[in-house]
């Protein structure tokens, strides 16, 4: 009796690991397999005075997956993300306005914590790993204290890409 019951706390202990191994592989494999098509979402009639430009960058090439690309444009009452953008995929990216510049991110050893300290307005979860999207500000933000926008994984707290603003 007591070998039937070891044998069923055996099982019973694979079954669980399985499950979890099984929801972690799902995690990470899920946006690859399954990803959004391309955003297409045009500007609307209030984005007339653009405020700043910029381009996204490979903040750490040593990281081959955490990698974006492509322009984005501040205006008075959104950011949006041009239709060149693309980012690689992976699970719950943020959108952020950002005072950590991209060159400050590039120098830096640890990337991911000089980011995350200059996270400052989430915009919403990313819509689309490729395409344009646009993010309406929060109503009375000021988004010329910002100096970049930053694309961020919620789930595992790691930099995708940044992109510095410079007015025109």
């Amino acid at each position: 009796m007591r070998r039937l019951l070891r044998k069923f706390g055996i099982f019973i202990l694979g079954v669980v690991v399985g499950i979890v191994i099984g929801l972690a592989a799902g995690l990470i494999v899920f946006p690859f397999v399954f990803a959004p098509p391309p955003a297409v979402e045009q500007r609307t009639e209030a984005d007339k005075t653009r405020l700043a430009s910029g381009l996204f960058i490979h903040a750490d090439p040593s990281d081959a997956v955490h990698w974006g690309k492509g322009g984005v444009a501040l205006f008075d009452g959104a950011v949006f993300l041009e239709s060149d953008f693309e980012v690689g995929p992976g699970p719950a990216y943020h959108v952020y306005l950002s005072e950590s510049s991209a060159e400050e991110l590039r120098r830096a050893d640890d990337k991911n914590a000089l980011a995350q300290s200059g996270l400052r307005v989430d915009l919403g979860r990313l819509r689309a790993f490729q395409g344009s999207q646009r993010y309406a500000l929060p109503p009375g933000e000021d988004a010329s204290k910002y100096s970049s926008v930053t694309v961020w994984c919620q789930a595992f707290k790691v930099l995708i890409t940044v992109a510095d603003l410079k007015k025109p």
